[in-house]
């Protein structure tokens, strides 16, 4: 069964009856969780697959700030297929699942995470180079955008892969912590220090870009109104990732809080109860940031209408496609079939249409 003391081969009920007792959902609590869930999982994925479209169709968006904003969206989305995941393999499901496949389920909410978080702290650097120079948008090219990008994505992942890579406790049941039942305690301690410490980075970040605005702006008060409305658009994005980052602060804290009591061995902490508040919380954030973007930026709103009209269009000819492909009687062929060159005139306003 072991092999030098460790428990590859066992699956996730051993490690469970290790840390004691598992608070499970009763099969009501638990179906509601997952409707309820996968209703704002559904929404994640469309909302965040149209901020992405958005910032791809409207050349407007065509910038550093809103390439950053669409990987923000991106890390959202992934987010909403590891929540999908893990609703549907949580429960009694838990216990059955193997090593590997609980390193899977928690390694895609921590490389959602990871990446949420690493393209805040971007973003935020981005603002702070752009307000600074008193710029509506930073002078970074798409080359370095695109770098910033992927080494988002390759520390989200390599931050992700870091308790399947050695960092747990399969070879130490002793540090095994109550809420995942393979991770080491040091390492919960890490993860939710180390977030925290970026959170107050951040924070710390744009107290200095908001009182820097607010000095800027009393300058210019004693110019010209039409001198300061040609700078509100810097403001006005400023706003828009305070929000983004408030809600990602108020979803997130209270979980990494509750990982760091369980990574300090708080005997006396009822943690698991607070595990599917946790989750939804957390749920609840990756819902409100495209409402988030939509609501403080009119033309991303614009944008999403325009998507829906175009979407809405393009099923509604696709079905008068098909109807008009429908095949027809030998009867009818040669009574209702309209010459070649009235289709070619139906398909040219079709496509004028578009």
């Amino acid at each position: 069964m072991a092999q030098n003391n460790c428990y590859y081969n066992e699956s996730m009920q051993f490690f469970y009856d290790k840390v004691g007792k598992r608070q499970g959902l009763n099969s009501t609590m638990l179906i509601t969780v997952q409707v309820i869930g996968s209703t704002f999982c559904i929404f994640i994925l469309v909302a965040n697959s149209m901020v992405i479209a958005a910032v791809i169709t409207n050349k407007r968006f065509h910038y550093p700030f809103y390439y950053l904003l669409a990987n923000l969206a991106a890390s959202d989305f992934l987010a909403g297929i590891a929540y999908v995941y893990l609703m549907f393999n949580t429960g009694d499901v838990s216990p059955t699942l193997t090593i590997s496949e609980y390193f899977f389920r928690q390694g895609l909410l921590d490389v959602s995470l990871s990446a949420s978080l690493a393209n805040l702290l971007v973003i935020a650097l981005e603002r702070y180079i752009s307000v600074m120079n008193w710029k509506v948008h930073s002078n970074l090219t798409k080359r370095r955008v695109t770098l910033l990008i992927v080494l988002v994505w390759s520390i989200s992942i390599f931050m992700g892969a870091v308790p399947s890579l050695g960092w747990n406790c399969i070879c130490s049941l002793e540090s095994c912590s109550q809420m995942a039942p393979i991770f080491s305690r040091s390492y919960l301690i890490f993860w939710s220090v180390s977030n925290l410490i970026i959170f107050v980075a951040m924070v710390a970040i744009y107290m200095r870009i908001y009182t820097y605005v607010k000095r800027k702006t009393t300058m210019l008060m004693s110019h010209t109104s039409s001198s300061l409305n040609r700078k509100r658009t810097p403001i006005k994005l400023i706003k828009t990732v305070m929000a983004v980052l408030g809600a990602f602060v108020i979803c997130w804290t209270p979980g990494l809080i509750v990982m760091l009591l369980d990574g300090l061995h708080c005997e006396h902490c009822n943690l698991k109860k607070l595990k599917s508040l946790m989750l939804l919380l957390a749920v609840a954030n990756s819902v409100m940031n495209p409402c988030i973007y939509s609501y403080k930026d009119e033309e991303m709103w614009t944008t999403f209408k325009n998507l829906m009209r175009c979407i809405g269009n393009g099923t509604r000819r696709q079905r008068s496609t098909r109807a008009n492909a429908k095949p027809l009687g030998s009867s009818q062929d040669t009574s209702t079939t309209p010459p070649a060159s009235e289709e070619r005139k139906s398909d040219d306003n079709g496509s004028l249409d578009l």
